[in-house]
Protein backbone atom coordinates (compact mmCIF):
# COMPACT_ATOMS: atom_id res chain seq x y z
CA UNK A 1 0.00 0.00 0.00
CA UNK A 2 1.09 3.46 -1.10
CA UNK A 3 0.01 6.59 0.79
CA UNK A 4 0.45 10.02 0.10
CA UNK A 5 0.15 12.22 3.44
CA UNK A 6 -0.28 16.00 1.89
CA UNK A 7 0.09 19.20 4.74
CA UNK A 8 -0.82 22.78 3.94
CA UNK A 9 0.32 26.04 5.03
CA UNK A 10 2.11 26.72 7.98
CA UNK A 11 2.34 23.10 9.46
CA UNK A 12 5.98 23.42 8.78
CA UNK A 13 5.49 25.83 11.96
CA UNK A 14 4.32 23.73 14.88
CA UNK A 15 5.48 23.11 17.97
CA UNK A 16 6.30 27.72 17.15
CA UNK A 17 2.85 28.76 16.28
CA UNK A 18 -0.21 29.01 18.94
CA UNK A 19 1.21 26.76 20.99
CA UNK A 20 -1.90 26.70 23.20
CA UNK A 21 -4.26 24.74 20.07
CA UNK A 22 -1.28 23.03 18.60
CA UNK A 23 0.76 22.24 21.56
CA UNK A 24 4.99 22.10 21.51
CA UNK A 25 5.03 19.11 19.30
CA UNK A 26 6.96 20.12 15.57
CA UNK A 27 6.52 19.14 12.30
CA UNK A 28 9.67 17.16 12.49
CA UNK A 29 7.48 15.04 15.14
CA UNK A 30 4.71 15.13 13.30
CA UNK A 31 6.57 13.47 10.26
CA UNK A 32 8.21 11.12 12.38
CA UNK A 33 5.43 9.54 13.77
CA UNK A 34 3.72 8.46 10.14
CA UNK A 35 6.98 7.26 9.24
CA UNK A 36 7.33 4.72 12.06
CA UNK A 37 3.87 4.14 11.77
CA UNK A 38 4.02 3.17 8.50
CA UNK A 39 7.01 1.46 8.58
CA UNK A 40 5.48 -0.83 11.29
CA UNK A 41 1.92 -1.29 9.18
CA UNK A 42 4.14 -2.01 5.60
CA UNK A 43 3.02 0.71 4.52
CA UNK A 44 4.80 3.49 1.51
CA UNK A 45 4.43 7.02 2.75
CA UNK A 46 5.46 9.92 0.76
CA UNK A 47 4.89 12.85 3.59
CA UNK A 48 4.84 16.39 1.29
CA UNK A 49 4.26 20.07 2.94
CA UNK A 50 3.56 23.50 1.30
CA UNK A 51 3.09 27.21 2.28
CA UNK A 52 2.51 27.02 -1.77
CA UNK A 53 -1.14 25.86 -3.17
CA UNK A 54 0.25 25.04 -6.90
CA UNK A 55 2.90 22.71 -5.02
CA UNK A 56 0.13 20.72 -2.98
CA UNK A 57 -1.87 20.38 -6.73
CA UNK A 58 1.28 19.33 -8.36
CA UNK A 59 1.62 16.82 -5.54
CA UNK A 60 -1.66 15.23 -5.30
CA UNK A 61 -1.60 14.88 -9.40
CA UNK A 62 1.65 13.18 -9.18
CA UNK A 63 0.30 10.73 -6.79
CA UNK A 64 -1.76 9.52 -9.52
CA UNK A 65 0.91 8.68 -11.86
CA UNK A 66 3.34 7.32 -8.97
CA UNK A 67 0.27 4.65 -8.40
CA UNK A 68 -0.82 5.97 -4.75
CA UNK A 69 -3.63 3.99 -3.32
CA UNK A 70 -4.77 6.96 -1.00
CA UNK A 71 -4.33 10.49 0.49
CA UNK A 72 -4.10 11.76 3.45
CA UNK A 73 -4.58 16.09 3.61
CA UNK A 74 -4.05 18.53 6.01
CA UNK A 75 -5.24 21.20 3.61
CA UNK A 76 -4.76 23.85 6.67
CA UNK A 77 -5.23 27.31 5.68
CA UNK A 78 -6.97 26.39 2.36
CA UNK A 79 -9.86 24.46 4.25
CA UNK A 80 -12.14 26.61 3.05
CA UNK A 81 -11.08 28.35 0.54
CA UNK A 82 -9.01 26.68 -2.37
CA UNK A 83 -10.93 25.09 -5.33
CA UNK A 84 -7.73 24.34 -7.19
CA UNK A 85 -7.01 21.50 -4.25
CA UNK A 86 -10.43 20.32 -4.70
CA UNK A 87 -10.26 19.67 -8.38
CA UNK A 88 -6.88 18.10 -7.76
CA UNK A 89 -8.72 15.74 -5.38
CA UNK A 90 -11.58 15.56 -8.19
CA UNK A 91 -9.11 14.83 -11.02
CA UNK A 92 -7.16 12.08 -9.51
CA UNK A 93 -10.64 9.98 -8.08
CA UNK A 94 -8.32 8.52 -5.55
CA UNK A 95 -9.73 7.82 -2.37
CA UNK A 96 -9.23 10.83 0.10
CA UNK A 97 -9.78 11.38 3.93
CA UNK A 98 -8.97 14.98 5.34
CA UNK A 99 -7.84 15.57 8.76
CA UNK A 100 -7.19 18.78 11.05
CA UNK A 101 -4.84 18.96 14.26
CA UNK A 102 -7.62 20.46 15.81
CA UNK A 103 -10.74 20.82 16.01
CA UNK A 104 -11.39 23.34 13.24
CA UNK A 105 -15.57 23.63 13.41
CA UNK A 106 -14.81 25.19 17.03
CA UNK A 107 -12.48 27.85 16.11
CA UNK A 108 -12.87 30.61 14.03
CA UNK A 109 -17.52 31.17 13.05
CA UNK A 110 -15.97 31.24 9.05
CA UNK A 111 -14.86 27.97 10.06
CA UNK A 112 -18.03 26.31 11.65
CA UNK A 113 -19.65 25.00 8.38
CA UNK A 114 -17.63 22.01 7.41
CA UNK A 115 -15.31 22.05 4.66
CA UNK A 116 -15.84 22.26 0.86
CA UNK A 117 -13.59 18.87 0.76
CA UNK A 118 -16.53 16.97 2.54
CA UNK A 119 -17.79 16.91 -0.73
CA UNK A 120 -15.44 14.96 -2.31
CA UNK A 121 -13.59 13.22 0.65
CA UNK A 122 -14.68 9.81 2.55
CA UNK A 123 -14.13 10.88 5.94
CA UNK A 124 -13.07 14.28 8.23
CA UNK A 125 -11.17 13.59 11.01
CA UNK A 126 -10.38 16.47 13.67
CA UNK A 127 -8.16 16.30 16.56
CA UNK A 128 -8.52 18.34 19.95
CA UNK A 129 -5.03 18.90 20.50
CA UNK A 130 -2.08 18.31 18.19
CA UNK A 131 -1.88 14.83 16.47
CA UNK A 132 -3.50 13.59 19.71
CA UNK A 133 -0.61 10.53 18.76
CA UNK A 134 -3.56 8.67 16.63
CA UNK A 135 -4.98 10.71 14.09
CA UNK A 136 -2.67 9.95 11.43
CA UNK A 137 -3.05 5.90 12.49
CA UNK A 138 -6.70 6.14 12.16
CA UNK A 139 -6.89 7.62 8.92
CA UNK A 140 -3.87 5.78 7.80
CA UNK A 141 -5.43 2.45 8.74
CA UNK A 142 -8.93 3.52 7.33
CA UNK A 143 -7.34 3.00 3.85
CA UNK A 144 -6.32 -1.17 5.16
CA UNK A 145 -9.69 -2.50 5.43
Amino acid sequence: MKVLVINGPNLNMLGIREKHIYGTETYADLKNMIHDYCQKEGIEVDIFQSNHEGALVDHIQTAYFNETDAIVINPAAYTHTSVAILDALKAVNLPAVEVHLSDVGSREEAKHNGTQYEQRISGVYRSTGIFKRKISEITITYYKR
